[in-house]
């Protein structure tokens, strides 16, 4: 316990650090969305690392987030505070409405399910125009306020989400390793075992997805008010593709592999940029090199190893 507390604390002292030894404003943009990804990664371990339910709707569930406080505090003109608690309620209930389908769908059933669910929700945030923008977006949403101290700049930013990274490491780390943490493994292992050990799998289940989901809309309510602009353009399959990613390239299962790989998959594509029209193809490369030869993550591989 000691030694993850140290390495809890350098990690979060460089953390702290960054911003200041790397000033560049583009790169504390990316960094700011790294923490973002980082926060989505913890809750996406739950439902795909620890239980093994393939969900492909995360894009979704973070377009919910993001628009749920974007529009109670552009158009209802209340407290980010008081959004981001709706966000949490908005979280709660897809994680219920979700849960249920994968009681009864299982492998790429309920990732076709999951990937519906988040078109369906871009593709209405998109045409509710009235309502939502439209492919116009939402614009000027508020920054989150502290006694009357607006979070306005990048480095404000940056400090802000850290805490709430920090806050919701420490509430991953306590639930990975309760017994809700150890259910949601044996499922993934060996479901039939868990069942006549007389555990209720189907709450475990809808547990998971819910964690997933509150996780997933509280990010997307962070990026919301860091951004301060949003539209439907952005919460795309391809994006709940690297969410996924992140997770498997990181270490499936592994708090800190979440954090490594949400790191890796956000700021990789932009450090290939040098090459041009190449760097895409360079990246998918990297990534499929890691699936071929580190399939149980990096943190994991390296755990083994050392072992």
């Amino acid at each position: 316990m000691g030694l993850k507390k140290y390495k809890f604390g350098l990690a979060l002292f460089a953390a702290l650090l960054l911003p200041q030894v790397v000033t560049n404003t583009y790169f504390v943009t990316m960094f700011c969305l790294a923490l973002i990804y980082i926060i989505i990664a913890f809750g996406l371990n739950f439902i795909t690392g620890m239980t093994g339910q393939m969900n492909l709707g995360t894009a979704g569930i973070y377009c919910l987030g993001a628009y749920t406080s974007a529009l109670l505090t552009t158009k209802a003109g209340i407290s980010p505070w008081l959004g981001l608690i709706a966000v949490v309620a908005m979280g709660f209930l897809i994680g219920v409405g979700l849960g249920y389908p994968s009681l009864r769908l299982e492998g790429v059933y309920l990732s076709l399910t999951t990937i519906a669910f988040g078109e369906v929700v871009r593709l209405l945030v998109n045409n509710m125009t009235n309502f939502t923008g439209g492919a116009q977006g939402v614009r000027n949403i508020p920054p989150f306020t502290i006694f009357g101290y607006a979070i306005a700049s990048k480095v404000q930013n940056y400090y802000f989400i850290l805490a709430f990274v920090v806050l919701f490491a420490i509430i991953s780390y306590r639930i990975m390793h309760s017994k809700w943490g150890r259910a949601f493994i044996a499922i993934r292992d060996n479901i039939e075992a868990v069942e006549t050990c007389g555990i209720d799998t189907a709450q475990i289940k809808i547990i998971a997805f819910t964690l997933a989901a509150i996780f997933g809309c509280v990010a997307g309510g962070l990026y919301a008010h860091y951004s301060t602009y949003i539209n439907a353009s952005t919460f795309t399959l391809n994006l709940s593709v690297s969410f996924v990613v992140m997770i498997m390239v990181g270490g499936i299962g592994n708090m800190w592999g979440c954090i490594l790989g949400a790191v890796i998959v956000s700021m990789l594509p932009e450090f290939l940029r040098f090459l041009g029209e190449y760097y895409q193809i360079s990246y998918s490369t990297i990534i499929l090199l890691c699936a071929v030869f580190l399939p149980s993550g990096i943190i994991n591989t390296i755990k083994r190893r050392r072992a």
